[in-house]
């Protein structure tokens, strides 16, 4: 029961507060304007840079643990890709700048 109680207010910390952060003045025409688009972009941009660095810093320190000796070829690939990863974050701020005509 208790399990089910948290899950619950969870529930409503997650999809009923940003509804409400998300309320327009009076002026709005519609509730969807730019901003929940730019929310999305930043958001799930950030939300897979974070999985994917995750895996590759672990997958990068499980195989250097393995194999030390592979540690500088390892490690310049880790460089890269972190680098590569990272841009994936950078081009969803830009498309939320342009969601929001800022630029």
């Amino acid at each position: 029961m208790r399990r089910i109680l948290n899950t619950l207010v969870w529930a409503v910390v997650f999809f009923a507060i940003p509804a409400v952060a998300m309320a327009e003045g009076a002026g709005a025409v519609d509730g969807t304007g730019p901003g929940l688009g730019a929310g999305l972009a930043v958001g799930l941009a950030g939300l897979g840079c974070g999985i994917g660095q995750g895996l590759t810093a672990g997958n990068t320190t499980a195989g250097i643990a393995r194999n030390p000796g592979a540690a500088g070829g390892m490690f310049t690939n880790f460089i890269l890709g972190m680098v590569l990863i990272e841009s994936i974050a950078i081009y969803g701020l830009v498309i939320a700048f342009l969601l929001q005509g800022k630029i």
